[in-house]
């Protein structure tokens, strides 16, 4: 433990590391967020990846991020500004400069400081500390590459593999800062490099380096931030994209069925279908495709071999899977289509974060061809709303869009463990033969549109389905005008019953009062303590957090007459908003917007809802 005379305790810290792509800037933040969560801080992360994969090395365009808030609060957003800016290069102060609170501490490697860095960075002068007004700012020029080779000159290393463990000398200066022990730190490298002694004994002895600089550097503040109190249970840290494949699993456990995920790689996605493969020992079967088409296809048919099928993908590959969503509409076969939104259009900011494919997943499909479309509000509730996206497609016999977006999908925070007994059983309508003729598109006396999943190879079950407009009941292709009413229809009552189990939308805070502000998705935790900062200040100000989009709970229109003005934030150019004039036009609705793919800072919410109150 650090030996520093003052320690400042503080509520909750916002830490940002940020460096060349290659600097490991997002081992550095994982590990630090785990060892918060290990001590018991509730904990929300933001990696901020370049889009390019091999920029420029000491370019703004190369600079990685990742951004920790961690705190003895309920953290419900990776927070807006930087307490604490590590900067492994110029290019890493100019990228961030923006970030950080005034006042607050940066840490930069001085033994980057050159002419060649600074023009590459984009400075036009040799002093970066001046040139960017940090005077007023306590900054820490640290020889971090000078003082890691120090710490492993005998170590028999080159050169090149000693500089890359300098990330390790900038995490023990904040463990020392933060007073946190590095034990478990410790083990990760054991585990990690176990093969490797020389590679696990360097990365000690170097974060042991920072952690005594830090020590002997009086300028450097000293921090400590209590545990959490937070719900009793085992928890672990876990993404949105790994919490999606993690539902995902659950669902097909719940429902008897085996998984199958086929998908094309592409960012931010990726991960989901890399996670599912991982999981062979529950049965999971995936195909990486070689196409966006391919993908969706080759679930559609496992599902129509019977097995709970998932595609994955991001916006532009949403695109691509439109025509096959019809074919899952017409078929009316069980399929979750998990769409990790990104900044677009076309290829756009594929490592930047969007709200912008809503439009696109409500009605991008050719014909009138109807699907609940839902969305997840954080990393760890990914798993509640995959796991609820299975459920629905396989007890309604549909497709179903799940909604994310690379900022909750890449982020990360605490989840509960709860077993599997918590989860309700998913009952799809698996026919059986009855001894009379099976008939496809038959619907059930209770009234329901569901029909019966037959599947192939089951005796007496033969049937036909496909991509023509199938005749009511039994199937057979139609051109018949009136049954294409009644079969569109009939796919239209169908999404239109999910509603009988989507709960009512809540209001969080005050329940009616001056200002309903609303927002969908990933924008949940900066909305939250927007609304809450301004209800402590005495405004009368509610929020409803929306999850089901299609259809929408049944008392959206009672919670719109309770409250004087409605805004709807969004990070588009106002989907969501323009949603709800179309299903609640008789209200008025003022809309705050942004589209630079970042998400919302909790001080730009509070500026417009103060506007309007």
């Amino acid at each position: 433990m650090n030996n520093k005379a003052n320690v400042v305790e503080k509520e909750a810290v916002v830490i940002r590391f940020s460096g060349d792509s290659g600097d490991g800037m997002q081992l550095t933040g994982n590990l630090f967020t785990d060892e918060s969560a290990l001590f018991g801080n509730d904990v929300a992360t933001f990696p901020d990846y370049p889009a390019e994969i091999r920029a420029p090395q000491g370019t703004v365009g190369g600079v990685s991020g990742f951004q920790v808030h961690f705190g003895q609060k309920k953290i419900h957003t990776p927070g807006d500004y930087a307490d604490v800016l590590v900067a492994m290069n110029p290019a890493a102060l100019m990228a961030n400069r923006r970030w950080i609170k005034k006042g607050g501490t940066v840490i930069t490697d001085v033994d980057t400081f050159n002419e060649k860095n600074f023009q590459k960075a984009g400075f036009k002068t040799e002093d970066p500390i001046s040139e960017l007004k940090l005077e007023d700012y306590n900054v820490i020029l640290a020889p971090i590459s000078t003082l890691t080779k120090e710490a492993l000159k005998d170590s028999g290393l080159d050169t090149k593999s000693i500089l890359r463990s300098k990330n390790m000398f900038a995490l023990g200066i904040c463990y020392n800062l933060f007073d946190k022990p590095f034990d478990n730190t410790f083990k990760y490298f054991e585990k990690k490099f176990g093969k490797k002694p020389q590679i696990v004994d360097a990365n000690k002895r170097v974060l042991q380096a920072g952690f005594d600089y830090a020590s002997n550097v009086h300028a450097l503040p000293s921090y400590r931030v209590e545990p959490a109190q937070i719900e009793k249970g085992k928890y672990r840290s876990i993404s949105g994209n790994q919490a999606t494949a993690w539902g995902l699993l659950a669902a097909a456990e719940k429902a008897n069925l085996p998984i199958f995920c086929g998908s094309y790689p592409i960012t931010p996605a990726t991960e989901i279908l890399q996670y599912i493969a991982d999981r062979q020992d529950l049965g999971a079967k995936t195909f990486q495709a070689e196409d966006e088409i391919a993908g969706i296809c080759t679930a559609i048919g496992a599902s129509f071999a019977g097995n709970f099928a998932v595609t994955t993908t991001s916006g532009p590959g949403l695109a691509l899977k439109t025509e096959a969503a019809g074919l899952a509409v017409i078929t009316e076969l069980p399929l979750v289509i998990v769409n990790v939104q990104r900044g677009g259009p076309s290829t756009g900011l594929p490592t930047k974060t969007e709200q912008a494919d809503l439009m696109q997943a409500l009605y991008a499909r050719n014909g009138e061809s109807p699907l609940p479309v839902i969305a997840a509000s954080s990393p760890s509730d990914c798993f509640d709303y995959a796991f609820e996206a299975g459920r629905i497609a396989l007890e309604h016999m549909t497709p179903v869009i799940l909604l994310t977006d690379g900022f909750i999908a890449n982020g990360t925070a605490p989840m509960r463990i709860r077993p599997m007994s918590e989860f309700p059983v998913i009952t799809p309508r698996i026919a059986k033969n009855n001894g009379s003729k099976y008939l496809p598109y038959a619907r059930p006396e209770d009234g329901s549109m569901t029909r019966e999943w037959a599947i192939p190879g089951t005796p007496g079950l033969e049937h036909r389905i496909g991509g023509l407009e199938k005749m009511a009941t039994t199937g057979t292709v139609s051109y018949v005008p009136e049954n294409h009413q009644v079969m569109t229809d009939q796919r239209q009552a169908k999404v239109d019953q999910v509603i009988v189990k989507v709960p009512n939308q809540e209001i969080i805070g005050d329940q009616t009062g001056d200002l309903l502000v609303i927002g969908w998705g990933g924008t949940k935790g900066h909305l939250y303590d927007a609304v809450d900062e301004l209800r402590i200040q005495g405004y009368k100000i509610g929020l409803a957090s929306f999850n089901y989009i299609n259809p929408l709970p049944k008392n959206t229109g009672d919670i719109l007459t309770k409250f004087k003005n409605v805004i709807v934030a969004e990070i588009n150019s106002g989907q969501f908003v323009n949603y709800l004039r179309m299903n609640h036009p008789k209200f008025d609705y003022h809309q705050y917007n942004k589209v630079q793919g970042l998400p919302f800072t909790v001080e730009e919410l509070k500026d417009a809802f103060r506007k309007l109150l």
